[in-house]
């Protein structure tokens, strides 16, 4: 059995649905739309696909699932149904217990709401109460200012 499986984690604001093969393209497209909402791929600090290189960007995550090093998920507002943006468990250390949260990013329209702070804790709380990890890490760029605040 794997250390990370693929899990929904559900709050009130926030619901992170496990990315998956079966419904690749219809999250490429909404990832697509999220990442328009304020060009995000113009971000200096951080990996967000260009709305046309949505479906290379859930293949990689959906290898990186496939290699057992990251368990990807996408971020959904509960309010509006609508995907907003992605997260994910990554550099997964089984035999280590130790994960990290990263590559992480919202559509402007969503960002400063409730949905990051939320999705980070239930991310936490299941990393530390169902998979009995012992190290988690939030990664985020150096120089990427607005995350690293959020993380504070």
């Amino acid at each position: 059995m794997a250390f990370v499986a693929p899990v929904t984690l559900e709050g009130r604001h926030v619901l992170l649905s496990p990315m998956t093969r079966e419904r690749a393209e219809a999250l490429a497209d909404a990832l697509a739309a999220a990442a328009a909402d304020g060009s995000m791929w113009e971000s200096k600090v951080t990996t967000i696909p260009r709305p046309e290189k949505a479906r290379a960007y859930v293949a990689q995550a959906l290898a990186e699932l496939d290699a057992g090093v990251s368990m990807p998920f996408v971020t959904i507002d509960r309010k509006s149904g609508r995907v907003v943006g992605t997260t994910r468990y990554m550099n997964i250390e089984a035999p280590h217990r130790r994960l990290e949260i990263g590559t992480t990013w919202i559509g402007k329209s969503f960002q400063r709401t409730a949905i990051n702070a939320e999705a980070k804790y239930l991310m936490l709380k299941h990393a530390f109460e169902t998979l009995s990890c012992i190290a988690v890490d939030l990664r985020t760029h150096e120089k990427n200012v607005q995350s690293r605040a959020a993380i504070e």
